[in-house]
């Protein structure tokens, strides 16, 4: 019996499948608004997202104006989301809060088209406007609706990002300060961006690495300066060793920024002793 059953299941499975299949075949084909919104709906329900947005898709129009359409928009806004569609998923949201501002879904409409430009946020390394992007609306989210239930991952997110881009502010640093050992005065470039870098990021997790590479830079471009130059330099870097001194006193490259600092002073005791 048990063998019996084993051998009907996978041909009552594909009976099932292709009934299925059918039904979504002839109702995407014709033209009954009503069918196609109820087989969506289900499909919506089920989990099928693919089929659903697909439906969605070609009822969307037709409901616009309607007490339903704001269904429809969310539904299928959300079925690109969840199908991992986030370029789409994007804009149907934002036309979905521009449609809707007063919808009840509003809040998780906002939450879930802020999520899909984070989804959509490339590798530090790489292009950053879809980050800028998914940052400007996660802070007009979060600003707008403090007391939300999502607040707590939208601000875990925006965290994320704002330390994807730090990371890339002081990559572009140290690529400058790298390149520098080679070409001189392209340490300028590392110093103005570390400088910028400090300033603009006082709670970054980076600022310990860029204090210590502002030295790095300020040493070396110091000690291959000119004489008119030269002694002006390296105090700027003796100082740039005490900034690091003073915001992080058991700082992990204390080891090498003393010695940057002792190649400082034996630098600047000429002009000591000259004096």
């Amino acid at each position: 019996m048990f063998l019996k059953m084993r051998s009907i299941l996978p041909l009552l499975f594909a009976v099932i499948l292709f009934s299925s299949c059918s039904e979504y075949q002839k109702v995407l084909k014709n033209e009954d608004v009503k069918a196609k919104y109820d087989l969506a709906q289900k499909y919506y329900d089920e989990g099928d997202y693919k089929r659903a947005k697909r439906l969605f898709e070609q009822i969307a129009p037709r409901y616009v104006g309607k007490p339903q359409g704001e269904r429809v928009m969310f539904f299928f806004a959300d079925s690109y989301f969840k199908t991992k569609d986030y370029y789409l998923s994007g804009y149907q949201f934002e036309r979905f809060i521009k449609s809707y501002p007063r919808s009840d879904k509003i809040q998780e409409a906002s939450f879930l088209g802020a999520k899909s430009y984070y989804e959509l946020s490339p590798a530090y390394s790489l292009d950053q406007t879809d980050t800028d992007k998914a940052l400007a609306k996660l802070q007009t989210f979060i600003n707008t609706y403090p007391e939300s239930e999502f607040f707590d991952e939208a601000n875990a997110m925006a965290k994320e990002l704002t330390s994807k881009k730090e990371r890339k502010q002081i990559e572009v640093a140290k690529q400058f300060n790298k390149l520098g050992k080679f070409n001189y005065p392209i340490l300028i470039s590392a110093i103005t961006a570390l400088d910028n870098f400090i300033s603009d990021n006082p709670g970054s997790v980076y600022r310990e690495e860029a204090l210590y590479y502002r030295i790095e830079a300020s040493t070396n471009l110091a000690v291959n300066s000119t004489e008119n130059k030269k002694q002006e330099r390296l105090e700027d870097a003796l100082s740039a060793y005490n900034n690091l001194l003073r915001y992080f006193p058991e700082t992990q490259f204390k080891k090498k920024a003393d010695d940057l600092s002792e190649k400082i002073q034996k630098e600047l005791s000429v002009y000591t002793s000259s004096k």
